[in-house]
């Protein structure tokens, strides 16, 4: 079977489909759990003072390993700061400093609020499992595993690849697709016959970059024509509609 699930339609060939992959990388937030509005909260809060917007979010910062997502958004109001060291505390004038900070902002609204994962991702985790396809968490964010943690999933992936992973390895964040083949890799899984799952723009490059076998955009909130553009294989609301029909 021809390993794209474009030209499927959510009819008993869904199931086939998923069938025909070795595996399935997750993107963690707005694709298994709503943590993207967390994270939107806490760049805005961090960069205040520059009137960060919805577009700064989606342009600069979302799907981007947290350092480059500083930098990327400083440079669009002109402003250059030294990186600084990953140790530099959260009230350093530094690129390290604002991504610690924001960090720390986003930290503690995890902790008031606690957070829940999308009962479609889990009903397609359910079905995975049943199927015997494997999976993982490929990341950007440094905070996946208390994520996962939090969410009641930790211990349903047996591979979670986050940034600091990709830092301690070296590795090209997204758009790069650096990330995902090491993903693929620890899986053992072809990645012809691996499906990304993604709900930003860079991370549905870094599938496509990857030859990735599908890449499977989540429109989470008015992003649908971005992902297409970026190249997805196909784009949903929520991965409930993957199962419809079953």
């Amino acid at each position: 079977m021809d390993p794209t699930m474009a030209e499927h339609s959510t009819d008993q060939r869904e199931l086939a489909a998923w069938s025909s992959f070795s595996a399935v990388l997750f993107d963690l937030d707005g694709v298994i759990t709503p943590t993207a509005s967390v994270h939107r909260v806490a760049w805005a809060e961090l960069f205040e003072a520059f009137d960060f917007t919805e577009e700064d979010y989606l342009r600069s910062v979302d799907g981007k390993p947290r350092y480059e997502g500083v930098e990327a958004f400083l440079a669009t109001r002109g402003v250059t700061l030294p990186f600084g060291s990953p140790e530099d505390p959260p009230d350093a004038n530094t690129v390290t400093g604002f991504g610690n900070r924001k960090n720390a902002v986003f930290n503690s609204i995890l902790e008031r609020d606690g957070v829940e994962a999308y009962p479609g991702t889990v009903a397609l985790m359910d079905t995975l499992d049943e199927l015997g396809v494997n999976k993982a968490v490929v990341s950007s964010s440094r905070n996946a595993h208390a994520v996962l943690k939090a969410a009641g999933l930790y211990d349903r992936f047996s591979v979670i690849v986050d940034g600091a992973t990709t830092a301690e390895a070296g590795l090209a964040g997204k758009p790069a697709p650096d990330s995902f083949l090491h993903g693929a890799e620890l899986l053992d899984a072809d990645p012809a016959l691996t499906v990304v799952v993604e709900d930003a723009e860079v991370g549905v490059a870094a599938g496509v970059a990857g030859g990735f076998g599908c890449v499977l955009g989540v429109d989470r909130g008015g992003n649908r024509a971005a992902l297409t553009e970026a190249g997805a294989h196909r784009v949903v609301d929520d991965l409930a509609e993957v199962l419809e029909g079953l």
